[in-house]
């Protein structure tokens, strides 16, 4: 798997997962979909890979020094 997040992206999807989690537990019904998106979110966050990235050639990660 290769990673292909950088540091901004792993941050939003972390502060978006938490705000996600948090209102599917405040409001409940519905917005069970929020608390499974904010699961993949800090998945995604976690392993530094997105697997929608990769059809798409999406990199948000620094290349190295060459």
């Amino acid at each position: 798997m290769i990673k292909n997040m950088g540091g901004i992206d792993r941050a939003v999807r972390t502060v978006l997962a938490v705000v996600f989690i948090i209102a599917t537990i405040a409001l409940g019904g519905w917005f069970w979909i929020l608390g499974a998106l904010g699961a993949v979110f800090l998945v995604t966050a976690a392993t530094s890979f997105c697997p929608l990235y990769m059809p798409f050639g999406i990199s948000t990660r620094k290349k190295p020094a060459e």
